[in-house]
């Protein structure tokens, strides 16, 4: 059994009798209740336990952070900061490595995984794993976020729940969708950023039948939310500056700033990924990683955990409490200390969040792009209003609110969700407008550089990712081995005509691959390229396969992405081509075989 695979063994008279009632189960439900209101019921249940899961996590969090924290200096260094990170990173890391056994890491990148290549199943443990690894890595001060952890919570939740029932792969793709939403839902308080995320992010269509389970779980997410945390928004925020039109060219420039920070965060993220791939073995990944995060934390202490306490004193235009336990305390009031304090901030909280997720602990960039636009924005305005070389005065905490939609947009390649996350989190809708101006520019000014997003380049770069292009997110959905045929009938290059014929009348091709004794591909035999001595008896003798056979215009090899496929069959203008494991001759792919595929599947997927 793979690791991909998570079938049951099912032998002992319990799981037979849980089995046998689940049936009946299913066959009440078919028979009772139709297929839309099941899924909208489902949809329902997936909002409760998805914001469940939001709540315990958020819970487990502050508990341990106050619980390691509360007792802190605010007016000196505190040297903790330098052991708890490590020992929440080695506690993650050895739960994931020998309790888990799974990777649990990148949870929005293994989602967009699951939807394109796995049939939108996720593993049963992913409904709590990364909870309980993220609450860990993020309260003992892991600089990452719990967002992403709490959404591949959800999807799971989804995914399970669907395959519970047996529903089949488009509406357990819904249903990873609505475990989604509803996990930014209920972790937010933001209903419509969730169903934003699940078309921007996941790129699930929104159609007839997917709009109102989307809502469903949205609103019943956010009003379990409500019921236990209150209606206040998550973050603190009184515009007390209105905003002026007269301002629009500062918002255009702070968009452009945060498109090349979100470039600078994405670039250092993926170059990190990449340094600890090379590391290799995980014991030195834990020395590198936690190393540079408790450093980090120490010199910078709003760096440690998710930092939502630093966005809210930078909403509050509070400067003084963030340099609260760190070596800039004492300067807090010199102008030219602050700028040199919140630069390194937005420099250093990318390598703090690699170093995280890298050294072993379990962590989302959701969070660190809010935090990075925060600072990116709030950095901005108190640069323009202390230079002297501006005449006009800006609102730092008007534009630290912008800079979380612009940077957030930028890096997840998502404006609209930025837009109505920034101003769900902090009800800050009088600034709507400027708002929609700093997440659009940003996004623009980063797709120059970047075409996919931190979570889609990985997957981009395989193939393997769904997009809302329909021709594209068919042929993703398409696998290889449901289009392979292998009803071609191998010949040898030293068979004689005679004996090539023999194979001609028992096949109904009129393509033959030619092997060696490995069954390694040779070449290809094409019936119309023979026709003119097949006939001729006395050649039978004369000729050999080794004579007449031609090399294929190109081939495939296994595990190919459908895109991929298609590209070759453009370039070479074939209806046919051989597909090769190594050399080794393993079947053909034929444009027929892949445009019934395309249609059965287009078909499927549109059904609303």
């Amino acid at each position: 059994m793979t690791e991909d695979e998570d079938i049951e063994i099912e032998d002992t008279p319990k799981t037979e009798s849980r089995n046998d009632l689940m049936m009946r189960l299913l066959l009440w439900r078919e028979k009772h209740i139709n297929e839309h209101n099941f899924v909208l019921f489902l949809s329902f249940v997936i909002g409760i336990c998805t914001a469940a899961a939001a709540l315990i996590l958020k819970y487990l969090i502050h508990l341990i952070q106050n619980l390691l924290t509360s007792h802190f200096d605010a007016d000196g260094a505190n040297y903790l900061y330098l052991i708890y990170p490590i020992i929440g990173i080695l506690l993650a890391g050895l739960y994931v490595r020998y309790i888990v056994k799974d990777d649990i890491s990148h949870g929005v990148t293994r989602i967009l995984y699951a939807i394109s290549q796995k049939k939108s199943r996720l593993k049963p443990h992913n409904m709590y794993t990364s909870v309980i690894a993220s609450s860990i890595t993020i309260g003992f001060g892991g600089s990452v976020g719990a967002e992403a952890p709490i959404v591949y919570t959800g999807a799971a939740i989804g995914s399970n729940i669907g395959r519970l029932f047996r529903l089949d792969q488009r509406l357990l793709m819904l249903l990873v969708g609505c475990g989604a939403a509803a996990a930014i839902a209920g972790i937010f308080k933001a209903p419509i950023a969730g169903i934003l995320f699940t078309l921007e992010v996941l790129m699930i269509d929104m159609t007839t039948t997917s709009v109102l389970p989307l809502l469903i779980s949205s609103i019943t997410a956010v009003t379990v939310s409500y019921i236990f945390t209150g209606y206040n928004a998550e973050f603190s925020f009184v515009q007390t500056e209105t905003f002026e039109a007269a301002r629009i060219p500062y918002v255009i420039f702070l968009g452009i700033f945060c498109g090349f920070v979100s470039l600078y965060f994405t670039r250092v993220m993926t170059h990190m990924e990449d340094l600890f791939r090379k590391i290799g073995k995980p014991w030195k990944k834990f020395i590198f990683g936690s190393l540079v995060l408790s450093l980090s934390i120490f010199l910078l202490p709003p760096l440690y955990g998710e930092g939502y306490g630093a966005i809210t004193s930078l909403l509050n235009d509070d400067l003084k409490q963030l340099a609260e336990g760190s070596f800039f305390y004492t300067e807090n009031g010199n102008m030219w200390v602050m700028m040199l304090f919140l630069a390194l901030i937005i420099l250093v909280k990318v390598l703090a969040t690699s170093a995280t997720n890298g050294g072993g602990g379990v962590g989302g960039t959701f969070a660190p792009s809010l935090y990075v636009g925060c600072f990116a924005g709030f950095f901005f305005a108190y640069v323009i209003n202390h230079s002297g070389i501006f005449p006009m005065e800006l609102s730092d905490k008007n534009f630290a609110l912008m800079g979380m939609a612009g940077v957030m947009s930028a890096v997840m390649h998502a404006p609209l969700m930025a837009i109505f996350l920034t101003t769900e989190l902090t009800g800050g809708y009088e600034l709507f407008l400027p708002l929609m101006i700093t997440s659009t520019v940003a996004y623009a000014t980063i797709r120059v550089f970047e075409p996919h997003s931190i979570y889609t380049m990985r997957l981009a770069k395989k193939g393997e990712l769904l997009t809302h292009h329909k021709d594209k997110a068919v042929l993703t959905l398409l696998k290889m081995d449901s289009v392979i045929e292998k009803d071609f009938i191998e010949v040898h290059p030293d068979m004689s005509l005679g004996d090539m014929v023999k194979v001609i009348s028992q096949s109904h091709r009129n393509i033959f691959p030619v092997t060696d004794k490995e069954g390694m591909l040779l070449g290809i035999v094409i019936l119309d390229d023979i026709r003119n001595i097949m006939f001729r008896p006395e050649l039978y003798k004369r000729f050999y396969v080794r004579k007449f056979m031609t090399m294929p215009p190109a081939k495939i090899e296994v595990g190919s992405s459908m895109d991929n496929v298609m590209k070759v069959f453009d370039q070479t203008n074939a209806w046919n081509l051989p597909v090769v494991e190594n050399g080794k001759y393993i079947g053909f792919v034929s444009k027929s075989k892949i445009f019934n595929s395309y249609r059965r599947v287009l078909v499927h997927f549109s059904q609303d």
